[in-house]
């Protein structure tokens, strides 16, 4: 396993969709894992999508439990429905360091994907689980948490990272 390198806005790579992931193998397994002990190594770190580590695949890992023990693997994942949409609710990103700003999502989704194995998974998602979903799923969409802020918010936070 290996700890990837996570892309850092404005890193024109970040809004490169990801492809479909065609088979689950070996291959793809070891992105996976490769993934986990990246998110692992990081501070503060919910979930990964391969998008942000330059690989550009419709994968995505989540784990924000305490013990980092409830390792989650979305492989094509999908939002089937979407319900009872928040109040404004604090976003951060591995990919855009030290900027945190409230972003609108939905409460509740319904999700289809494939698991580390290539098994197909159904299930639903609330609070900030589906949260954690939908910001992962933006990235797999070539799409930062900055792009749902208002146009002036942008502008500043763009300004921000000029130096690229």
């Amino acid at each position: 396993m290996a700890i990837l390198p996570i892309l850092q806005h404005p890193d024109p790579r970040l809004a490169i969709p990801g492809r479909h992931v065609e088979v689950v193998d070996d291959a793809i397994r070891k992105i996976v894992d490769d993934m986990f002990e990246t998110h692992y190594a990081q501070k503060n770190c919910a979930a990964l999508a391969a998008t942000q580590l330059g690989v550009d695949l419709r994968i995505t890992v989540i784990d924000f439990s305490e013990q980092k023990n409830q390792p989650l693997c979305l492989i094509n994942p999908e939002i089937l429905s979407r319900s009872n949409e928040t109040t404004f609710e604090s976003e951060g990103c591995m990919s855009v360091r030290n900027i945190h700003e409230k972003v609108r999502r939905a409460e509740k989704i319904k999700v289809r994907a494939l698991d580390r194995d290539g098994k197909k998974i159904e299930f639903d998602a609330d609070g900030f689980m589906a949260k954690c979903i939908q910001h992962e799923l933006d990235h797999l969409d070539g799409i930062l948490f900055i792009k749902r802020l208002p146009k002036l918010k942008q502008k500043m936070i763009n300004l921000k990272f000029r130096h690229f």
